[in-house]
């Protein structure tokens, strides 16, 4: 039978629990009751790090961090990918003052929009490895050290989607820090990837840099290299300004193409440097070398650019055994003498090759007239391709003997050399072509399928 005291007991009960429940709320503070859930969560890492004694490797355990923090001893801070250390004042997360620090394997949340970093060095011999970071300004700062070794980090901007590039920091930052090896690093959103100045004897390896201002930029640096980075969708792919003796080789540059200043790379006033085997595709300007001199621009694969290569104000380099394929302007120069082209291939030219040896008797010459047109008037750049300004281009014979000309151009292209150096794109394709002819096989049974059912 329905026992109606029963009832009546019950919802007594549950009318004494929600009074009770509305008295726990309106004891805590206004707006506190979440705020003082996430502290309990936050384990504080200074006192760690002050009980530590030097050379020791502290081992952090499953958990969320509270910073900033300051490391001023010679000690290893290890962590594991549940490791999360979160940072909301206007200072760098974790300042490191002390040489032989080591970070490894862990995750920063730098939430503070300001001219700071997740990770502050200025220390010599510094290892920073394995580490995700999330930041809204800077990812990593790195002044008047040596020797620092950056590895395998992952750094990303999560500030405003809409936060132009002067409101963003730099993936990594140095400043008069020399010695320095910078390999297998991704950084994405920020303003520029890599940053150097007044830096020597840097090795920048084997980076991603995505969606940033400059992928990778150098000034005033010497005796550098820059090699096997990719970089894709940035404003530019390698910003090498006030550069001497440093190699810039086996890079791949692509779709540099969204602003009207974009380019694969950049050398402005570089000197006695080398330019060797990289892959320039689809951007606006491939390579772009200007107010340079007494460089090696070698064994590069300029494909697919609106203008291929384009130089201003560039004397006394040397160019050869470089491909242009498929690009809108395959060279521009303008006030550029004295430069030695060899045996580069133009795909758009034609030769006379009249002993076999592959390199073709009549000379290549960059014909200047739509570039000193444009110069005079930009609205003709409206004109550009047009049978007209093809025509005029073709009757423009002014100062030839002025001209960059490539005096040895190639016959044909080195495949080989492109495949090589082009690999990515290639594997690319076949993946593409494999999964349009699934798509197409998966239509085609359709097709056939629902025609036998019609029937």
């Amino acid at each position: 039978m329905y026992n109606q005291n029963s009832f009546g007991v019950v919802r007594l009960r549950g009318w004494i629990f929600l009074i009770g429940m509305i008295f726990v709320l309106l004891s805590v503070p206004h707006g506190k009751a979440m705020a003082v859930s996430g502290e309990r969560k936050l384990i504080p890492l200074q006192p760690i790090i002050d009980r530590s004694a030097p050379g020791e490797v502290i081992q952090l355990a499953s958990g969320r961090y509270s910073g900033p923090v300051t490391i001023d001893k010679n000690i290893t801070i290890q962590g594991d990918p549940s490791v999360t250390v979160v940072n909301v004042e206007p200072i760098s997360t974790i300042a490191i003052q002390s040489d032989g620090v080591k970070l490894r394997e862990f995750t920063i949340e730098h939430d503070t929009n300001e001219q700071t970093a997740a990770i502050q060095v200025q220390g010599k011999n510094v290892e920073i490895t394995d580490l995700h970071i999330q930041t809204q300004g800077y990812g990593m700062i790195i002044r008047n050290s040596s020797q620092a070794t950056i590895q395998r980090n992952y750094i990303t901007w999560v500030g405003s989607d809409s936060a132009s590039s002067g409101q963003k920091g730099n993936g990594i930052d140095l400043y008069n820090s020399h010695d320095s090896f910078i390999e297998a690093n991704e950084i994405t959103g920020m303003r520029d990837g890599i940053y150097l100045e007044n830096s020597r004897q840097s090795t920048v390896q084997n980076n991603r840099l995505l969606h940033t201002r400059y992928g990778i930029h150098c000034m005033y640096i010497d005796g550098s290299s820059v090699m096997d980075n990719t970089g894709e969708e940035n404003m530019t792919g390698a910003m090498i300004m006030g550069v001497r003796h440093t190699v810039i080789s086996g890079n791949s540059f692509r779709k540099q193409s969204t602003n009207v200043h974009s380019q694969g790379i950049l050398l402005y006033d570089v000197q006695q440097s080398s330019v060797l085997n990289n892959v320039v595709e689809g951007n606006r300007v491939g390579m772009n070398i200007a107010e340079s001199s007494d460089n090696e621009i070698r064994g590069n694969a300029v494909l697919r650019n609106f203008v291929g290569i384009q130089l201003v104000l560039a004397e006394a380099n040397e160019f050869t055994r470089n491909q242009f394929v498929s690009n809108v302007i395959e060279a521009s120069a303008l006030d550029s003498p004295n430069n030695v082209l060899m045996e580069n291939y133009w795909d758009s030219f034609q030769g006379l090759d009249l002993n076999q040896d592959g390199i073709s008797e009549i000379s290549y010459a960059i014909n200047p007239f739509y570039e000193q047109l444009v110069s005079r008037n930009s609205a003709y750049q409206l004109f550009f391709q047009s049978p007209g300004m093809v025509f005029l281009s073709d009757l423009f014979t002014e100062g030839r003997e002025q001209w960059t000309t490539d005096k040895s151009p190639r016959m044909s292209m080195d495949t080989e050399a492109v495949l090589n150096i082009s690999e990515e794109r290639v594997a690319g394709s076949k993946m593409v072509r494999m999964v349009g002819l699934v798509l197409l096989g998966m239509a085609t049974f359709i097709i056939i399928y629902m025609g036998v059912l019609r029937k």
